[in-house]
């Protein structure tokens, strides 16, 4: 297993960025398909994002490193955007953005079912299950209200599409641990963009906007900029720095940012739910992220070559040969668990 430390100031920073910017895509989608396809949704962010990622990938070389794993950065592509990216934009033809927002906010809860599937059993301590259902619990509070919910055969299979959307989004940060955490990510989410913006490209052109709006299309391309290029880069440096389990805890906060845009833009009422539901989404992910812990778990210093002596932290077990383990389980398990 590979270790991750706790979140740090800069891991929290990586959060907020996450939290806000892909709590921005509902709003987005919605305003873009006013006047484009969900085909073209998906085709116009994609090749947007890769556009403003291109010259810095190509400045950066890393391209060429992303090629040489190009099965599975495909992978990650298809997981990540090719299926998602279209089945929310087919989804928000039916649904409202709040109720899709609570339900992509189910991602930690698949991911954690991930985890424990791969043997990880750190995410079943108490206090970061607690905090999962605490935030879960949250963003009901949020959304909850009148008329949320679908009653209609097409709400449902829209209902669906979201959930696999979330299982999706759960996925994808495990690729990315296990197969692609060397490579550079500017390569990594370049390279897919592109890939899966000229595979969906063909069928956007079949089905062409009628007398686009100037308030679709600036919402395209934001849509693109914001909550794909930035969000990406932002994403994997947040997979990096915690692990493929806790990065996706922002899910939890991105619906409230959803209905407070709503709210400042939109005009939306101020809900007694926001009011009392934001701040048990915030709890939730703070306790999820790092066990109720204040400080994040220092990580013990490496063995001096020619040394019997073990790193500071570790068993005296370690000096024998055994590794570092000790009653607890091993350095990593204790690490993801907070210990």
């Amino acid at each position: 297993m590979t270790p991750y430390g706790g979140f740090t100031r800069t891991g929290w920073i990586l959060f907020a960025v996450m939290a806000v910017v892909w709590g921005m895509p509902y709003l987005f989608i919605k305003e873009a398909l006013e006047s484009y396809s969900p085909v073209a949704v998906v085709a116009g962010r994609t090749l947007i994002g890769g556009l403003v990622l291109l010259p810095f990938a190509l400045r950066a070389g890393a391209l060429k490193q992303a090629w040489r794993l190009w099965p599975w950065v495909l992978l990650f592509g298809v997981i990540e955007m090719a299926g998602p990216f279209l089945l929310l934009s087919h989804a928000e033809l039916q649904l409202p953005s709040g109720l899709t927002g609570l339900l992509v906010a189910t991602v930690p809860l698949f991911g954690t079912l991930i985890a424990l599937l791969r043997g990880d059993r750190s995410t079943l301590t108490p206090s970061r299950l607690g905090g999962l259902l605490m935030g879960f619990a949250g963003v009901a509070v949020v959304v909850a209200g009148p008329g949320l919910f679908p009653h209609e055969a097409g709400g449902l299979v829209a209902v669906g599409e979201v959930l696999l959307t979330a299982l999706l989004y759960a996925i994808a940060p495990f690729v990315i641990a296990a197969k692609l955490s060397h490579v550079p990510s500017l390569g990594t989410i370049t390279l897919s963009l592109f890939a899966i913006g000229l595979a969906y490209l063909p069928a956007a052109l079949l089905t062409p906007p009628e007398a686009p709006t100037v308030r679709a299309t600036a919402s395209l391309v934001l849509l693109g900029v914001l909550c794909t290029a930035l969000a990406f880069v932002a994403f994997f440096a947040l997979i990096r720095r915690v692990g493929p389990v806790r990065a996706v805890l922002f899910t939890y906060v991105n619906p409230v940012v959803a209905v407070i845009l709503g709210t400042v833009l939109l005009a939306e009422p101020v809900t007694p739910g926001l009011l009392i539901g934001f701040p048990i989404v915030l709890a939730g992910c703070w306790l999820a992220a790092t066990g109720g812990r204040l400080r994040p778990t220092p990580v013990p210093e490496p063995v001096v070559p020619g040394s019997d002596a073990p790193p500071r932290g570790w068993p005296r077990s370690a000096a024998r040969g055994d590794g570092p383990r000790d009653h607890t389980g091993t350095l990593s398990d204790r690490r993801d668990r907070g210990a």
